[in-house]
């Protein structure tokens, strides 16, 4: 029993708010105290310690992986390096599952491309689990067999790895065009399916042989004071179309090197063509289109397309070649049927002049189209529901766009103010490169007949050769919606 006057003593000093703690104080009476046992300052101290799990970060304390897209900081050869040694982890971890857990993984594809299709969120997992194949672990090996690791890790490590896709970031060549004009509403510069290029530079067209490097030139129109306005060469590679500033479209036969027929009907300069077999379809400053059959030339155009209230700068015509695409400078895309003089299509989105047009060939229906300086996007149709699809905006003026001939990506070219060459992956619209030399606006696009290189001009008079697609078709062949041909109906 405790003495009163001790007991005395130890109430005076709590109630004078003392910081010494009675062991025997009762939490009855003394009900103010339970804060301060509770929650003890730094001064109080306690027989046990009882940790507070409330404001504790697990996914920070518990995110031992981690994660190289959170790294905005990486320059690009920390990044590539970072990539290289990812895949070098894949095949290790592939190589353990053969080992200790019986996996019986043989190629290094197929694990990369599952590892893609997960989520960021399902790869930070710290613990997977899968189901055992079996007695896998216990496969005979041969007694002959000096390799340390299984017949299934032998394949595993001989398998191809995936080549990484590299584009060249310089052009391996460069030619002088003096004299192209810096003008956006033209078309000076296409490739023949002969494996020539055709290029309008002032009053005359030049031919440059891409397999002798010859220049030849095609015409001379200084004789009667006209310009070269558009240039585009016929399918088959053996005429070329030339549109000029008077309005008149002329048509020559290359290997003959002699003009053939002189076609009239506009009242402006010719700044597109169009080939569909033997028919010609022109678009002028004057707002319209004419088609004419070149074989039976004639004054009187055989159709006349009127639509655009302003300047017509981009015309191409389907795959299948039963619809014309055009664009014009009242912002305007139309689809024309062959045998219709009205469009059948109108698309009003673009907030700008549309002279990039392209038609896939991948994807039957799939219409692209990119606006001027005050739109700066491409656009997709589907031109077989009439209804937009994807858009992205490139931050820069479209000039040109074309489309892959093996593969389900298109090359955009731009001016106002990037002046760049850029390389789009469809449907993901993921930037695969981008390509920078010219010091003025990339007006003028044209791709090789093996679908491997493009040339591109511009107004500081110089055509630069790219490599960005590759020859080799994909394995794997890209399933459209639009393709009316994959299932039978």
């Amino acid at each position: 029993m405790l003495d009163q006057g001790y007991e005395r003593r130890l109430l005076r000093q709590q109630n004078g708010q003392s910081s010494i703690l009675s062991p025997v104080n009762s939490p009855i009476s003394h009900r103010n105290s339970l804060t301060s046992i509770i929650s003890p300052s730094k001064d109080s101290y306690g027989d046990r310690f009882i940790p507070s799990r409330a404001g504790a970060n697990w996914n920070t304390s518990f995110s031992v992986i981690q994660d190289s897209s959170k790294s905005p900081g990486q320059t690009k050869k920390a990044k590539d390096a970072t990539a290289e040694s990812n895949k070098d982890g894949i095949a290790y971890n592939c190589l353990l599952k053969n080992e200790l857990l019986g996996a019986a993984i043989e190629d290094i594809k197929e694990q990369t491309e599952e590892r893609k299709a997960f989520s960021p969120v399902d790869r930070k997992n710290l613990f997977q689990f899968r189901i055992r194949r079996g007695n896998s672990l216990d496969e005979p090996s041969s007694p002959y067999s000096i390799s340390p690791v299984s017949s299934k890790s032998q394949k595993l490590l001989r398998s191809p790895r995936k080549a990484a896709r590299k584009i060249s970031k310089i052009p391996f060549k460069v030619l002088d065009a003096p004299e192209l004009q810096d003008d956006f509403y033209l078309n000076l510069v296409d490739w023949s399916s002969s494996n020539i290029l055709s290029v309008g530079l002032g009053t005359c067209v030049y031919l440059w042989s891409a397999c002798t490097s010859q220049v030849t030139r095609l015409c001379d129109l200084s004789a009667d004071g006209d310009s070269v306005t558009s240039v585009s060469w016929a399918e088959r590679g053996h005429l070329v179309a030339v549109g000029t500033h008077k309005g008149y479209v002329q048509v020559w036969d290359v290997t003959a090197n002699k003009r053939i027929s002189v076609l009239e009907g506009h009242s402006a300069r010719v700044g597109a063509l169009a080939w569909n077999g033997d028919i010609l379809s022109s678009g002028s400053r004057d707002r319209l289109i004419l088609q004419r059959d070149v074989r039976t030339p004639c004054t009187v155009p055989d159709r006349k397309l009127a639509g655009h209230r302003q300047e017509v700068c981009g015309l191409k015509w389907s795959p299948d070649n039963q619809h014309l695409a055009s664009g014009g400078n009242d912002n305007k895309l139309f689809v024309w049927s062959l045998n219709s003089v009205v469009p059948v299509q109108t698309y009003t989105e673009h907030l700008a002049a549309v002279k990039a047009i392209a038609w896939s060939s991948h994807h039957h229906g799939l219409l692209a189209s990119g606006g001027g300086t005050a739109d700066r996007r491409i656009r997709f149709w589907n031109t077989l529901t009439a209804q937009p699809m994807q858009c992205v905006d490139t931050g820069s003026q479209v000039c040109n766009l074309a489309w892959s001939k093996h593969a389900s990506e298109l090359v955009s070219t731009h001016g106002y103010s990037q002046n760049q060459i850029l390389v789009w992956k469809y449907p993901s619209l993921t930037q695969v490169a981008k390509l920078t030399g010219h010091s003025y606006r990339v007006l003028y696009l044209a791709m090789s007949p093996d679908g491997e290189s493009i040339v591109t001009g511009a107004g500081d008079e110089t055509l630069r050769f790219w490599n960005v697609f590759s020859k080799a078709r994909s394995q794997k062949e890209a399933k459209s919606a639009l393709n009316l041909f994959t299932s039978i109906r």
